[in-house]
């Protein structure tokens, strides 16, 4: 086993893991309010041994003039399958795991305290809180994995994490049919995950990382080789890789999972559905960031061009719903869209690679932020007990602290100054207009969406005609409040973090600058769908009426989701079920099962006529025997004469 100075960040694996086999085993054994303490005091620890992680790989250690270099923390052969290629389990440290490491322990912690008042009274209360302490587990392992397969084993994990978290109400069969949903899902993506990587390793001979996205290593120099429809086979296994990111990301078409997944607790919609697992996608591929810039030219190109039409698709179906919640997925949807596209029209190294850093700058602030919103959703739901915002409206007066930080995030998000949405989101579009034109306009629109329907969802929760409520909405106790105010401070600050000097494609610092020629007009799309969301939504109006009517069409086919939904349930009962599985169950049945039905009847058959051979009786044996001799006598005087 290979093991370095920074062995100690295993501990911030191993304390979700051992949370979750304690919690889940012994939790019962103790009063609940134990179970959310010692969940959240053990991601503590995780949080500020990753602080240290951090501060000691950006601030203290010693980088050659190559900028900030991987390093293996500890390694361990697991399985051997030829002299080169074996699959390793260990810790990668660079800088967009460090990253990740801050982002997942920072929002776990946060939904780990928000729960203890949350999940207050909720039956299994102990399984939920180890069922977040695996799936923090998963998330980790899955970003510090120094090789593919050992990624492709945590992702798995993640999957099954989600499936428990998103089912936790096993008994609603909405929540039933939403974790299965996302499993399934998620399952058809991973295989075109699992292959991509078979076929990458095959053709590189390695899972290791670091030699795969050596720019000088063996990917790229295959690149040229054999092709199969114009493409290279390393081209193809990258747009394979990057099926299984789009189907943990939710990227159109294979997005369907995400809004039906919040069924599940609110704070599992914080944790997974908003700032940690539906990024893994994007972390996929910037870890394999350089082989896709300089061996997979047309996969990039599949990655901007999927992110921009889903970042747009997503957008314009948050307009349309009421629940809180699914105006929130869709939300995710359009800022991981965001990420892909800032990734797909990036280069490496250089000015050439601001792409990938405003990704990754976008990844850190959207999880702060959007966790803040599903956290801020969670208090509303909490004091009113509805999802929909036709229910709500004048929630400002009684909810104080939790509206000033959902306004908060809503600015954020939105992409106001001086929040962090900003910064993040200027990067973005100053790539894209300097790559792709009109993928940049695209995000213009989608700029000017998303504070459209932020701010209708703020609006129609906190302003506006007060609706009746069964009893009088209290604020969230401090339990809640507190993450939403260190999350809204997050969302505030995060934005003036150098990114440019820790998280850049090549390693090496990167001179940004606002492009003020971009931010402004951007600036100014975002305050003008604000202000057509506060003309039709502040205060009670017809507006909205008239404008669903005007645009009934459009409004219809975005309120059902451009009926995505019914079209995979067509392809799968019309067409799957009725002319493959049905056939292939009668296969099965009456040719399968006939075959051996039918050996079995001869056996059957064969065992009765033949059974009187062993019947006992030694005069039928005598008989038999002598028979035999006979017949052997006169078989051998026939073949002498």
């Amino acid at each position: 086993m290979e093991i370095h100075g920074y062995a100690f960040t295993l501990y911030i694996l191993l304390i979700p893991f051992l949370l979750f086999i304690f919690l889940g085993l012994s939790g019962h054994r103790f009063k609940p309010l134990i179970s959310g303490i010692v969940g959240s005091a053990g991601l503590l620890v995780s949080f500020a041994l990753s602080l240290i992680t951090a501060y000691r790989y950006f601030f203290t250690s010693l980088h050659g003039e190559d900028g900030y270099s991987a390093i293996i923390a500890m390694n361990s052969v697991w399985l051997r399958l030829t002299e080169k290629l074996h699959i390793d389990m260990g810790i990668l440290l660079d800088p967009i795991s460090v990253m990740m490491l801050i982002v997942i322990t920072t929002v776990s912690l946060m939904v780990h305290i928000y729960s203890i008042g949350y999940m207050k009274g909720e039956r299994g209360y102990e399984r939920f809180f180890s069922f977040l302490s695996l799936f923090t587990f998963s998330m980790l392992g899955l970003v510090v994995a120094t090789n593919i397969f050992q990624m492709y084993i945590f992702w798995e994990l993640v999957g099954v994490s989600s499936y428990l978290l998103i089912g936790f109400y096993y008994q609603k069969p909405s929540a039933v049919a939403a974790s299965k949903k996302a499993f399934i899902v998620t399952r058809f993506a991973d295989l075109g995950f699992l292959i991509g990587i078979l076929v990458l390793s095959y053709t590189t001979g390695t899972f290791d990382f670091k030699t795969l996205t050596d720019p000088a290593g063996p990917a790229v120099t295959h690149a040229g080789g054999a092709t199969f429809l114009g493409l290279s086979i390393i081209t193809w296994s990258l747009i394979l890789v990057f099926m299984g990111g789009a189907g943990k990301s939710a990227m159109f078409p294979l997005h369907i999972w995400l809004p039906d997944a919040m069924e599940g607790p609110t704070p599992v919609s914080a944790l997974i559905h908003a700032a940690t697992m539906v990024v893994a996608g994007v972390y996929l591929v910037a870890r394999l960031f350089p082989i896709y810039a300089l061996a997979g030219i047309p996969a990039l190109n599949v990655v901007a061009y999927v992110g921009g039409f889903t970042s747009l698709f997503a957008a314009v179906i948050a307009c349309t719903q009421l629940d809180i919640k699914r105006v929130l997925a869709y939300s995710t949807m359009s800022q991981i869209g965001y990420m892909m596209l800032a990734l797909g029209v990036s280069g490496y190294g250089g000015h050439e690679g601001l792409g990938f850093m405003a990704s990754m700058f976008h990844l850190f602030t959207h999880a702060m932020f959007k966790a803040l919103l599903f956290l801020c959703a969670g208090a509303v739901i909490h004091a009113v007990h509805s999802n929909y915002m036709n229910e709500m409206g004048g929630l400002r007066k009684f909810l104080p602290i939790t509206h000033i930080t959902f306004l908060i995030a809503c600015l954020t998000i939105a992409g106001i100054p001086p929040f962090s949405g900003f910064f993040s989101k200027d990067e973005i579009l100053a790539a894209a207009w300097h790559h792709n034109k009109v993928l940049f306009v695209v995000e213009y629109l989608v700029a000017g969406l998303t504070a459209f329907y932020m701010f209708r969802l703020y609006y129609s929760i906190f302003h506006g005609r007060q609706a009746h409520y069964h009893h009088t909405p209290h604020e969230a106790p401090y339990v809640m409040t507190i993450p939403l105010m260190f999350l809204a401070a997050a969302s505030i600050f995060t934005g003036f973090i150098p990114f440019h000097n820790l998280v850049t494609s090549d390693g090496m610092h990167l001179e940004t600058h606002i492009e003020w020629g971009i931010a402004i007009p951007s600036v100014l799309i975002a305050a003008a769908g604000i202000a057509v969301a506060t003309v039709m939504y502040r205060k009670e109006s017809t507006l909205p009426a008239r404008m669903a009517s005007t645009f009934r069409h459009l409004y219809t086919w975005s309120f059902h989701k451009f009926y995505i939904d019914e079209v995979y349930l067509f392809v799968t009962k019309k067409i799957i079920f009725r002319y493959i599985s049905t056939p292939v169950a009668w296969f099965d049945r009456h040719v399968v099962d006939g075959t051996m039905n039918g050996i079995a009847w001869v056996i059957e058959f064969t065992s009765h006529r033949i059974k009187g051979f062993q019947s006992g009786q030694l005069q039928q044996y005598a008989i038999v025997f002598v028979s035999g001799a006979v017949l052997l006598i006169l078989v051998f005087i026939y073949l002498l004469y």
